[in-house]
C-alpha cells in the first residue's frame, strides 16, 4: 500500500473521531434547545469564547470515554511494537504485522509504537487524574478555608502558617523526594493518602448534618447512604496489601503506586491555594446581610458557611476549578516529561513528549502530536474558565 496523502490522512483520522464528533453534536444541540432552564452551564452558550472552549475540553472528555469504556477510537495497542514501523511517518502503511489497522495515523516512535494510538489513550491517563485530584483539593481547601476565614483568629493564623509554609515549598523537589525508594519504603505517600482522602468524608458528613440536623431521621439516613460507599472506597483506596498501611480486609480495588504518589502529590500541592482562595471569599461574605440574618435565626457556624457562605462564592470557585485543572494538566505533563510517578511505559502526554524529545531535530511527529495534545486541552479550560468568568459577572 502507498503512504496516506495529507487529505486521506486527515479524512481518515476525523472519521476515527466518529463517536466523539457525534457526541459534541448532541451536548451543544440539547444544551444550546435547553440553555434558559441550565443556569451558569446554560449561560455559558451566550459565549463564543466559552463554547469554544466548552468544545476542546469535552472533545478530549469524550475521547477519554470512547477510548477507556468502549476502545472506539484508537487504532492500535498503544504498547505494542510493530519493529517495521520505527520512527515513520503519519500515514505509513503497517507492514511486519497483520490483523490490525493498515496505517500508523500519525506515525511510529522511536520503539515503533502508534503515536495516534499512544495519544489518544494519553487523554484518559490525564482525565482519570486532573479533574478527580483537582476535586480532591477543592474538598481539603474548602473544609479548611470556610473555618478560616469564617472564625479568624489562632485558628486562621495556623491553618494559614501551614498553607504558606507547603507553598513556599519547590513543587518539582516535593515530587523527587515523594518518588524516592527510601522515601516510598516509608509509606509516607500512603500516609499522606490517608489524611488527604479524608476530607471528602469529612466535608460531605458536615454538609449533610449541617443540612439536616433538625430532621433526625432524614439526617440519619442520608449519612448512611452518601458516607457508607465513600468509606468503602476510601479504605479501598488508602488499603494496599503487603504495604505499611493494610489494615483492612475490605479491597475493592488497587491504586498502582506511581499513580498514587502522583495524585497525592497534586492533591498536597494545590489544596493550600485553593485554601487561600476559600478563606478570602469567606472574610468578604461573612460581613454579608444574608449571613447576618442567618445568625439572627440562630443557625449553627457550619449550616452558615456551607449553606450560605459557600454557595454565593460558587462562581470564582468553579472558574478557578477549571484553570487548576489546567493548573494540574500541565504538573501531570511535567512529571511524566521527568519520569516521576507514572510507568514509563505510560501513555500519558509528558512522558511521550519525553521519549520523543531525544530524535526532535529528525523526527518531529512523537514529541510534537501529544504536546499539541496537551496545548489544545489547557487552551481549552483557560477559555472556558474565562467565559464562565464572564457570564458570572453578568449576574
Amino acid at each position: 500500500m502507498e503512504p496516506l496523502s495529507w487529505g486521506g490522512l486527515i479524512i481518515r483520522i476525523l472519521a476515527q473521531f466518529w463517536p466523539v464528533w457525534v457526541a459534541l453534536v448532541v451536548t451543544f444541540v440539547a444544551s444550546i434547545r435547553y440553555k434558559r432552564r441550565l443556569g451558569l452551564y446554560g449561560k455559558l452558550f451566550d459565549s463564543t469564547i466559552g463554547m469554544i472552549g466548552f468544545a476542546l475540553v469535552m472533545f478530549w472528555v469524550y475521547t477519554a470515554v470512547f477510548t477507556g469504556v468502549f476502545d472506539l477510537i484508537s487504532t492500535h495497542d498503544p504498547l505494542a511494537q510493530i519493529a517495521a514501523m520505527k520512527n515513520k511517518g503519519p500515514g505509513t502503511p503497517v507492514t511486519g504485522a497483520e490483523g490490525v489497522y493498515p496505517y500508523y495515523l500519525l506515525g511510529g516512535d522511536n520503539l515503533a509504537r502508534d503515536v495516534f494510538s499512544r495519544m489518544v489513550k494519553g487523554s484518559l491517563v490525564v482525565m482519570a487524574i486532573a479533574p478527580l485530584a483537582t476535586l480532591f483539593a477543592f474538598m481539603v481547601g474548602i473544609t479548611l478555608g470556610l473555618p478560616a476565614g469564617y472564625y479568624g483568629g489562632r485558628l486562621d493564623m495556623v491553618l494559614s502558617f501551614a498553607a504558606n509554609l507547603i507553598l513556599a515549598f519547590p513543587v518539582i523537589l516535593l515530587f523527587y523526594l515523594l518518588v524516592t525508594p527510601e522515601i516510598m519504603q516509608t509509606g509516607l505517600p500512603q500516609y499522606m493518602a490517608v489524611v488527604l482522602f479524608f476530607f471528602p468524608l469529612i466535608f460531605a458528613g458536615v454538609l449533610i448534618h449541617a443540612r439536616f440536623r433538625t430532621q433526625p431521621q432524614k439526617n440519619l439516613t442520608w449519612l448512611a447512604v452518601v458516607l457508607v460507599p465513600m468509606a468503602v472506597i476510601y479504605v479501598s483506596a488508602v488499603n494496599a496489601a503487603g504495604t505499611r498501611v493494610d489494615f483492612s480486609p475490605v479491597d475493592l480495588f488497587d491504586i498502582p503506586s506511581g499513580i498514587l504518589v502522583v495524585f497525592v502529590s497534586v492533591v498536597f500541592v494545590n489544596a493550600p491555594t485553593v485554601f487561600r482562595i476559600v478563606r478570602g471569599l469567606a472574610m468578604d461574605i461573612k460581613t454579608r446581610d444574608y449571613v447576618a440574618a442567618a445568625q439572627t435565626r440562630g443557625e449553627r457556624p457550619w449550616y452558615i458557611m456551607l449553606w450560605e457562605i459557600l454557595p454565593n462564592a460558587r462562581g470564582p470557585l468553579i472558574v478557578d476549578f477549571c484553570l487548576r485543572i489546567g493548573y494540574t494538566t500541565i504538573l501531570l505533563g511535567t512529571l511524566g516529561f521527568f519520569g516521576l510517578g507514572l510507568p514509563p511505559e505510560s501513555p500519558d502526554w509528558g512522558s511521550t513528549i519525553n521519549d520523543g524529545r531525544r530524535l526532535l531535530s529528525i523526527y518531529l511527529h512523537p514529541a510534537l502530536v501529544p504536546a499539541l495534545s496537551l496545548l489544545s486541552l489547557v487552551l481549552g479550560l483557560n477559555l472556558l474558565a474565562d467565559g464562565l468568568r464572564e457570564e458570572s459577572l453578568r449576574d
